[in-house]
This record gives C-alpha cells, structure tokens and sequence, in this order.
C-alpha cells in the first residue's frame, strides 16, 4: 500500500519548475526541504542509487531538470554544481538486496538512507514517483514526474544518475565483456548477446526475468 502524508503537508508544484514558489514551500521549512529520486530501477546488473538534496535557493545551479532530459556533459556539471552549493546525501541497494527485497522494496529503503546521509535532517521530503518509503522520519509527500516539476527532485535525479553512471562505469573495469560502461546495465541488445554468451555476472539481478533465463532458472 502506499504511504500518504497528511493533507497538512500536500504541497501545489506547476508542470515545470517555478523556482519561486519553491523557495516559498522550503521556507515553510525553515529552507529544510529535500527532494529525493532513484536511478537505476529498470537494468539488469548494478544498484539502485538513491539520492537526497536539500537546495539553498539563494545558489541555484542553472538548468536543473529531469536528469534524462540533459546530456551527460550537462549532468557532470550540474553534478558539481549541486554538490558544491547543496546539502547531498546518497545511498544504493546491491542487487542481492534487489533480489531478496525486490526493486521497489529495495529502492524504497535506499530513499530512506538517502535522507539518512544528510548532514543536516530535513523537515519535508518530496519523492519523485508515486510512493513515500516508509520509515521516513519527516512528514514526505510523493510527487508523479517530480523530477521535471520540482528543482529538489531534479537535482537528487542528477546526483542519482551520476553516481550510478561513475559505479557502472568502474564496474565495467572490474567485470569486463559484459559493457556495463556503455549501456550501464540496460536490457539492450548488446548486453543480452553478452548474457547470452558469459551467463550472468556476479552483479546481475538474478531475480529480472531475462537473467534468469541467462541462468537457466525460468
């Protein structure tokens, strides 16, 4: 079941970003407020990343948008960028976790490390998605495509989406053939031919259908 926050803490965000009244929300917060994302639900090897931000408006990094929305020479800057001027926390599952909690499950509990790992604790969580994880210590409210509505969301997209981009991309030094530096372990054909060919690898989720049937396990 999904959690809900008291209708107390809903708070109205556009379409787009409106950095004005975010500013306004997060003041409402004593400035205090975090948005959180993933990145990584959908391949078939590595963690999920998780990601927490609590901006300081008066220093907003330019451009922030949904992180599939940017290049990654755009994300690497933003990433700076944020992490130089912001309060940033991240955490990841393994796939071992994955399997054992499953990816919802997994990425949930991630969020909440997320938050954990700021220096300083917010007193309002804005989760991009449809769930807040449970076990939250702050009030949180889910946000349906928050990454491209809400700048906090936006930025957690970016720090997620980077780290699980640098993870993937050292992953490949350690466990090479299967080209998790290129498609960062996304279902794509090249990586299914290598499935196919090598059998899964130690960092494969062994609960996504398509390496079980790698795995002879379906």
């Amino acid at each position: 079941m999904t959690s809900r926050s008291p209708n107390l803490f809903d708070l109205p965000f556009p379409d787009s970003p409106d950095a004005d009244l975010e500013r306004r929300h997060a003041a409402s917060f004593d400035g205090l407020m975090a948005g959180v994302d993933e990145a990584g639900r959908g391949p078939w090897a590595g963690p999920v990343v998780t990601a927490a931000v609590i901006l300081d408006y008066d220093r907003l990094p330019v451009g922030l948008n949904d992180s599939k929305k940017l290049t990654e020479a755009k994300r690497a800057i933003l990433f700076d960028q944020i992490m130089e001027s912001a309060w940033v926390g991240y955490s990841s599952a393994s796939p071992e976790t994955i399997d054992r909690l499953n990816i919802r499950g997994a990425t949930l509990g991630a969020m909440v490390q997320s938050v954990k790992a700021l220096a300083i604790a917010p007193q309002m969580v804005l989760v991009d998605g449809r769930d807040i994880p449970p076990g939250l210590a702050q009030a949180g409210q889910s946000l349906i495509k928050g990454d491209g509505r809400c700048l906090c969301i936006a930025a957690a997209s970016i720090v997620a989406k980077v780290v699980r981009d640098r993870m993937m991309i050292h992953l490949d030094t350690l466990c090479p053939g299967y080209g998790f530096a290129a498609h960062k372990g996304y279902g794509v054909p090249v990586h299914q031919k290598a499935l196919q060919h090598l059998g899964p690898s130690p960092h494969h989720r062994k609960s996504f259908k398509p390496v079980r049937l790698a795995a002879g396990l379906s």
